[in-house]
């Protein structure tokens, strides 16, 4: 099973998932987004269509999750997620980035995009970049890295994680069993990722007619 496959399915493999892990479940879909927030190295894990997919399931009682409790597990994953990511950038960042090894395991492109972003929205960035895929995981490295007091990410952290859970947790447990969008899973999915993409590919094309 590939990653693409994973995301572009993650429906169908949600529900694998529930029936052969139970209750375990909980504690895979926290590792998930903790990952996805935490670890510089690995952004292209899903987070979006995950929240999305899990609050779906929720929203049918034959699954047995409860709706509450995966929102709990999704804020915690990804305020700890994003704290564990300004902690690597305060204290291994300029390392990590010179290192010849290393480096070659952090996008530079989207690492780049990332300060960029930071630049121009400043603490705000912590909040807005939750919703932007690739970018939300190098946006707390950087603060780390940078010079952000702990005290003021953590809020925008919070105040952006709670946004961001919401939003998808409201979506997917209204619409996810909506016929319509159970026959076309895939395709909406892509079009979250998409849609959420714009603000980057929005800015990468700004600073490419400012090099012209």
């Amino acid at each position: 099973m590939s990653l693409i496959d994973f995301i572009l399915h993650i429906d169908s493999h949600m529900v694998n998932i529930v029936n052969n892990f139970g209750l375990w479940t909980y504690l895979i879909m926290f590792i998930i987004i903790f990952i996805e927030t935490g670890v510089v190295i690995l952004p292209f894990l899903p987070g979006d269509s995950l929240i999305f997919a899990a609050m779906a399931l929720a929203a049918n009682p034959s699954y047995g999750l409860l709706p509450w409790l995966l929102f709990v597990i999704f804020l915690s994953a990804a305020v700890l997620g994003d704290s564990m990511n300004y902690e690597i950038g305060e204290h291994f960042g300029q390392f990590a980035t010179e290192n010849k090894y290393l480096s070659k395991l952090i996008n530079k492109e989207h690492l780049h995009d990332a300060h960029l972003f930071f630049q121009k929205h400043g603490g705000k960035t912590i909040a807005i970049g939750r919703f932007i895929p690739l970018i939300r995981t190098f946006v707390p490295f950087v603060a780390g890295s940078g010079t952000m007091h702990y005290g003021t990410f953590l809020k925008f952290n919070f105040i952006g994680a709670f946004l961001w859970v919401t939003v998808c947790s409201i979506a997917g447990f209204l619409f996810g069993n909506i016929p319509a969008v159970q026959e076309h899973f895939s395709m909406i999915i892509l079009g979250i990722i998409l849609v959420s993409l714009i603000p980057v590919l929005i800015t990468a094309l700004k600073n490419r007619k400012k090099r012209a």
